[in-house]
């Protein structure tokens, strides 16, 4: 095998996973047929983009990547022909991602699609037998995230969410440090992205291309014309396919100020925010802050700006967890901590370079992130972010998206996050289906 890195280098690499534990969920590694010495078979499901450097990951990282899946044939040829220079064996290239769930000899079906189809793709990727990497959001709505902890623990297959930051050595590093005090009681932590994207204009019906199975793309989502602004990448935008930028980006932030200060459901959630920059076909905020509150008296806020890039603490993206005796300011390459007189106390930085704003997203943490998610499945590692602490994550993330479509202020219940006294809020909890594609634990 060519470009392959052993798996066993990532663990060396990522020997501070040890550190904290505790803080991620009770899952218990699944055996089933997979012994130690297995190497792990993957389909890889939506490939224009995340999915291509996934792909190539998972080959890297010491796994048979049988299945390229993908209802655009040109991404099918294209990440056919990358994945198959690294590996001995050429993957098959398949628009609809069920033919290689029907495989008895796959183990994981790795989901990068849209968002729309990442919780339905689980839950039959799930009933198939098959373990699960699916990239965040876990799902369009609340009610998807809770039907995949439902069926983790129903089928018992190792589910584990694409935050690959929860496998950084530095951010293990940090939290156990956090843990620790060395910035004291942990009471505030500041998520924020920041992007200087372009308009997306006003789109018109338009046929659908000859390389686009279009009625699958659109799977369990309720069925429109085709649009010329929509595919690949625009439907981020729209709420019938996409969750905005707090889930498509503030879930890696947020999850990491959720880890730090130890919570899990709000009690309080607000956002303001809008779409200012341009006016165009793009339904949600460009521009938003978020605000939950947590019942030890803990607050996280959550600052998207999709249109203007200007940096926080010198970062395009990051969180700064702030405590009684200092604050650490975190992001994917590292951390530093100041005291409460602004002076730095630990500096931990990788020396990687890689554009923390590149919506495909590879490097050394997708890699660890990868070679963690295939240890599980072989009993070997616990998933450092299994599906149950994904959901409490992007719970928060699509309360701020409700908050800020209800033009309100939510209650809601600190021990599941449902919405109280509120029942036009509460309607956005789950979806409308296309008939037939409902999703089932």
């Amino acid at each position: 095998m060519t470009d392959s890195i052993d798996r066993r280098s990532f663990i060396l690499h990522g020997s501070t996973a040890a550190l904290g534990l505790s803080a991620l969920g009770r899952f218990a590694p699944f055996r089933g047929n997979v012994q130690a010495s297995d190497r792990i078979t993957a389909a890889v499901m939506g490939v224009n983009s995340r999915g291509n450097e996934l792909a190539k990951a998972f080959a890297r990282t010491g796994a048979d990547v049988r299945y390229i899946c993908d209802v655009d044939s040109r991404a099918v040829e294209k990440t056919v022909a990358e994945v198959a220079a690294m590996q001995q064996r050429s993957p098959q290239g398949v628009t609809d991602f069920r033919r290689a769930l029907d495989d008895p000899s796959l183990d994981a079906l790795v989901i990068a699609a849209p968002d729309h189809w990442h919780a339905p793709a689980t839950l039959l990727a799930l009933q198939a037998g098959k373990h699960v990497y699916v990239e965040k959001p876990c799902g369009h709505n609340p009610r998807e995230g809770e039907l995949l902890v439902e069926a983790q623990d129903r089928y018992d297959l190792v589910v584990q969410m694409g935050n690959q930051q929860r496998s950084a050595p530095e951010s293990i590093d940090v939290i156990q440090r956090i843990r620790d005090g060395v910035i004291g009681q942990p009471y505030y932590g500041r998520a924020w992205y920041g992007n200087t994207r372009g308009s997306i204009g006003r789109g018109v019906s338009a046929a659908v291309p000859d390389w686009l199975d279009y009625e699958l793309w659109q799977g369990p989502a309720p069925r429109t014309p085709y649009r010329d602004n929509v595919v690949h990448y625009n439907w981020h935008w729209f709420w019938i396919w996409g969750t905005g930028e707090i889930c498509n980006n503030g879930t890696h932030e947020i999850d990491v100020c959720r880890w730090a200060l130890g919570v899990d459901f709000p009690t309080k959630v607000t956002s303001a925010g809008g779409r200012y920059h341009f006016d165009d076909d793009w339904e949600c905020p460009d521009t938003q802050i978020a605000s939950f509150e947590f019942g030890n008296g803990a607050t996280i806020t959550w600052e998207g700006r999709s249109c203007n890039g200007r940096p926080i603490e010198n970062r395009g993206r990051g969180a700064s967890i702030h405590g009684t005796d200092g604050t650490a300011i975190i992001d994917r390459s590292g951390y530093v901590i100041y005291d409460n007189a602004n002076n730095e106390i630990a500096r931990r930085i990788r020396g990687e370079t890689v554009d923390a704003l590149d919506t495909r997203g590879g490097g050394s943490l997708t890699d660890l992130h990868i070679a963690n998610f295939q240890d599980a499945i072989r009993g070997e590692a616990q998933p450092r972010a299994p599906i149950d602490g994904g959901h409490k994550s992007q719970l928060l993330c699509h309360l701020g998206n409700i908050a800020q479509r209800t033009d309100g202020a939510l209650t809601c219940d600190p021990q599941n996050g449902h919405i109280l006294g509120n029942a036009t809020a509460a309607e956005l909890w789950s979806r409308e289906y296309e008939p037939g594609w409902e999703p089932k634990a």
